[in-house]
């Protein structure tokens, strides 16, 4: 999960160092000679005091899925308040509640996006992550192809 304020209509510059140092790690594999992030469930929260959740949710998920992260549906989620100056999510009011908690599309999208994201990540769990064949860069760099029409090749493996 990355979670991210809108700053001039983007992601914050640490979202995206964090995002570059994913992208650092891409090539690693893991123990079944997958990308490293192979296995591993995705999602974004954006806040802030302007426009653009969709937008930088879409930068996010999108380089966080080209790395390896699985993104379910509904996996962003935020709340930008009202244009302009103002409190941020949390925040007190004056009348003496808090910014953002009677907002019933953020609490709607967050909680969609929460259990979407243990969804996703309880299957795997349960089934062993993404199966490996077809997606092992060792083979494709030995030459033997997986996934291409051979006898060998099993998809359940």
């Amino acid at each position: 999960m990355l979670g991210t304020p809108i700053w001039l209509g983007e992601k914050s510059s640490l979202a995206q160092a964090f995002i570059e140092k994913l992208y650092a790690h891409s090539g690693q594999t893991n123990d079944k000679g997958q990308y490293l992030f192979f296995g591993k469930v995705g999602g974004c929260i954006v806040t802030g005091n302007e426009d653009g959740i969709k937008h930088v949710g879409m930068g996010v998920l999108y380089s966080m899925q080209h790395v390896g992260y699985s993104i379910p549906p509904q996996a962003d989620a935020g709340w930008v308040g009202e244009a302009g100056p103002g409190a941020s999510y949390g925040d007190a009011r004056d009348d003496g509640t808090r910014a953002g908690f009677d907002n019933t599309f953020t609490q709607r999208n967050t909680t969609f996006m929460a259990f979407n994201l243990m969804h996703l990540a309880r299957l795997y769990t349960e089934n062993g992550g993404l199966p490996a064949c077809g997606n092992i860069r060792a083979q494709w760099e030995d030459g033997s192809k997986p996934g291409w029409p051979n006898p060998e090749h099993r998809l359940d493996t």
